[in-house]
């Protein structure tokens, strides 16, 4: 495993992580951005008025796509997991060949 391999999957999971939470930020973003637009139409000053909507709509759009988002977490993970015993017999086998995998260059 080199500096560059861990940084790819870390990247990777960033990425995961972004695409998995986005349909949740953007209906949070959106009702919140309505409900506001509400609020000042109508005068109404209450703060916990943004909350409601918020909380049931994000819900809604878990429900809804929370079958995909299992299935791709799902399959990331089953990737690292089928992949991880081939990482390390070949880290094994540079360290039993008396070369350092941290001071290798590509």
């Amino acid at each position: 495993m080199t500096v560059e391999f861990i940084i790819d999957y870390g990247r990777r999971a960033m990425e995961l992580i972004l695409m998995l939470s986005l349909p949740m930020l953007v209906v949070g973003l959106v009702i919140g951005l309505l409900v506001s637009v509400f609020q000042a139409t109508t005068q109404i000053q209450e703060m916990t008025l943004q909350f409601i909507p918020k909380i049931v709509c994000i819900s809604l759009v878990m429900v809804i796509a929370g079958p995909w988002l299992l299935d791709v977490l799902t399959e990331y993970t089953r990737n690292i997991l089928e992949r991880f015993p081939e990482w390390v017999r070949t880290t094994g086998g540079l360290i039993t060949q008396g070369v350092d995998p941290a001071n290798m260059n590509r």
